[in-house]
């Protein structure tokens, strides 16, 4: 083989994952961890025992602790947690390489969506945006999966991306919306987060069909408000990840709003994980910007409450219900 003409830059769950996937057909993997430790073990023993225990990697799946290794490669995966992209991208040497952006949140003070992250730590960078409904066990083991792929260059960068990221179990769909696919991504974490306290307060099965619908209308309202598309938004990256996260505890943020509904504090319900629940971090930073642009968005605000610890789940839960009664469908801002 002539080496790799791929990298990953994280080697959490996610990462570890794209990296099997991808190097199912025997292509050649660089995968890149800060933690030298861990990437000893993964090329001796073939295992991420860290982040992704159940998953043996392919032997053309190598890793390394040195970011630099990847810096000649004609395209990267991001898939460092949202809220540490702006630095480790800051570390990559610069160059003229497509850039995937796999991270799902909102970088905390700025507000920066990671597209916008990435532009400015990345200049050189070609942007584009996976993410959908991906459960990186599932992904790991081979298991039929599809996701959306915003290509900032539109077309000519999805053929280039396409046939080094698609499988046949990893089937890639087209878009150029990459801030629909960041949006969709983002908000949906926090969302989840408000199911998994409907399943902790036992509210039952109704409730959380409600919330998720009334959680995708927000999404809605927020996306277009920033340039999104509709249609992105109802699909595999919106509606299609929403749904996903909001009905299993594989999802790292509907297990802290399960542990909220459960009466634990956002303190004790994150703390001693390996993995990272990215609403928590994404939540108070999209009801600033919510209200910023004068937007509604009163499941996100009740999951900021949540989090903060200023009120009882079940308190919470029973103010939003009782906010005043509304049209469903209403204009979009």
């Amino acid at each position: 083989m002539s080496g790799p003409r791929i990298g990953i830059i994280g080697a959490g769950a996610w990462g570890t994952a794209l990296a099997q996937a991808i190097a199912s057909d025997g292509t050649e993997v660089l995968l890149w961890t800060r933690n030298g430790d861990l990437a000893a073990q993964i090329n001796a023993e073939r295992r991420n025992t860290l982040y992704l225990p159940s998953a043996a990697l392919a032997e053309t799946v190598r890793a390394t602790g040195d970011l630099s290794e990847l810096a000649s490669l004609p395209a990267l995966l991001a898939v460092v947690p949202a809220q540490f992209l702006g630095s480790v991208l800051s570390s990559l040497p610069r160059g003229d390489r497509d850039l995937v952006l796999c991270a799902k949140g909102i970088e905390a003070g700025s507000g920066r969506l990671m597209v916008d992250v990435a532009a400015d730590t990345a200049p050189d960078a070609h942007i584009a945006v996976l993410s959908g409904p991906t459960f990186a066990h599932e992904v790991a083991a081979g298991l039929p999966t599809a996701v959306t792929l915003a290509c900032s260059d539109g077309r000519a960068q999805w053929s280039r991306l396409s046939p080094l990221i698609a499988r046949p179990a990893l089937r890639p769909y087209y878009s150029d919306d990459v801030v629909g696919a960041e949006i969709g991504g983002a908000v949906k974490n926090v969302l989840a987060i408000a199911c998994g306290v409907v399943e902790g307060l036992n509210l039952g099965q109704n409730a959380r069909a409600a919330l998720i619908a009334r959680g995708y209308a927000e999404m809605l309202r927020f996306g277009l408000s920033r340039g999104a598309k509709a249609e992105t938004l109802s699909g595999l990256c919106g509606l299609g990840d929403l749904v996903l996260t909001c009905s299993s505890t594989s999802s790292r943020n509907f297990s802290l709003g399960l542990a909220l509904g459960q009466g634990l504090t956002a303190a004790d319900a994150l703390s001693g994980k390996n993995s990272v629940a990215e609403g928590a971090a994404t939540a108070p930073i999209l009801a600033d910007l919510a209200r910023a642009q004068g937007l509604r968005m009163p499941i996100v605000e009740a999951v900021c409450r949540l989090l903060e610890g200023s009120a009882p789940a079940a308190v919470v839960v029973t103010e939003l219900l009782a906010r005043p009664l509304r049209a469903e469908q209403e204009p979009v801002r």
